[in-house]
């Protein structure tokens, strides 16, 4: 056990913390900028089981953030090179790895096979389907987000409030690191941090990651937090849903021309740009499923016809798929 010395030397961990962590099942849904450090800091405690999920392929443009890859690791599944690289480091884990993106059909098999969920995905629409489910499942879930030289990490779900009740909108716009740029010391700083509130959380210290909020703004120097255990959760949030859940009864909306999605989502989709929705005049009663890539034109789309008075609506993030 001299691997683990210097942390089970703390009082709070001990040998029957270490055994606790070594028992722990954790999802981490990302092996990005944010999954790299989280990844490595909880093999490196002795997190026994870990299952990392990610759908992307290692990029030369990934390496100034994501360092827990190589240039040999190019073209390479990031679920696949990260697994190698945790098993090099501490052969004792148990990792599984996943090339595949999550959705919301895979999700309740994965959070239901887990104790604690890791959103270190940079995606609107896995970190809304990853609370959903959690909150679903009672299971925590760590989510965290940044871009530039800000971000933020908290605890949500597992018996508090969920990641809607904090972020109840969707922003207008949604930047990206490829789009607005990214510092790689800063998200890995969001990263550790979520490393340990998911250790905080699996080994059971007070007071618990569920409930607070940590927001870094690293340009101007600035680390803060909040808590929020008492937030209220949206009595009309719009569900994400996969394309395995729409049925002949759905009317399929494709917001994306031909040009950016070659392929409809579902036999019956029609292709409808955002502006020209309320004047399709769709059907008033069923569902309809509202197709973008990301989920954000979707959410936008789907605001329109909540103001209109249309009420069952649900997302699908399509994502280069469909």
């Amino acid at each position: 056990m001299s691997r683990y010395a210097r942390q089970m030397i703390l009082p709070e961990v001990g040998a029957e913390g270490q055994e606790r962590l070594a028992r722990a099942h954790v999802l981490v849904v990302g092996a990005g900028g944010l999954g790299c450090p989280v990844l490595q800091y909880l093999g490196g405690a002795g997190v026994g089981c870990i299952t990392l999920m990610d759908g992307d392929a290692v990029e030369e443009s990934n390496l100034h953030r994501q360092v827990l890859y190589t240039m040999g690791d190019l073209g390479q599944p990031k679920a696949d090179a990260a697994r190698r690289h945790l098993l090099a480091s501490n052969p004792a884990l148990q990792v599984t790895a996943r090339v595949a993106p999550l959705d919301a059909a895979n999700a309740v098999g994965m959070v239901a096979a887990a104790d604690l969920v890791v959103d270190a995905a940079d995606s609107f629409a896995v970190s809304y389907i990853l609370s959903d489910e959690c909150q679903r499942q009672g299971k925590m879930l760590i989510s965290a987000s940044a871009l530039g030289q800000s971000g933020y990490a908290g605890g949500f779900c597992g018996g508090g409030p969920s990641l809607r009740a904090v972020f109840p909108d969707l922003p207008a716009q949604a930047a990206t690191c490829a789009t607005a740029g990214v510092m790689g010391p800063a998200v890995g700083m969001v990263g550790a941090l979520q490393a340990q509130l998911a250790l905080k959380s699996l080994l059971n210290h007070q007071p618990s990651p569920r409930g607070q909020l940590f927001v870094l703004r690293l340009a101007d120097l600035q680390i803060s937090s909040f808590r929020f255990d008492e937030a209220a959760e949206p009595e009309d949030a719009l569900p994400f849903v996969a394309t395995a859940h729409i049925t002949a009864e759905d009317t399929v909306i494709e917001l994306r021309d031909a040009a950016e999605a070659p392929g409809l989502p579902a036999s019956q989709a029609r292709r409808i740009a955002r502006a020209d929705l309320l004047a399709a005049e769709l059907p008033r009663k069923g569902r309809i499923v509202l197709c973008c890539r990301t989920g954000l034109r979707a959410w936008g789309a789907a605001s329109d016809l909540k103001a209109a008075g249309y009420g069952n609506l649900a997302l699908l993030a399509a994502g280069d798929s469909a």
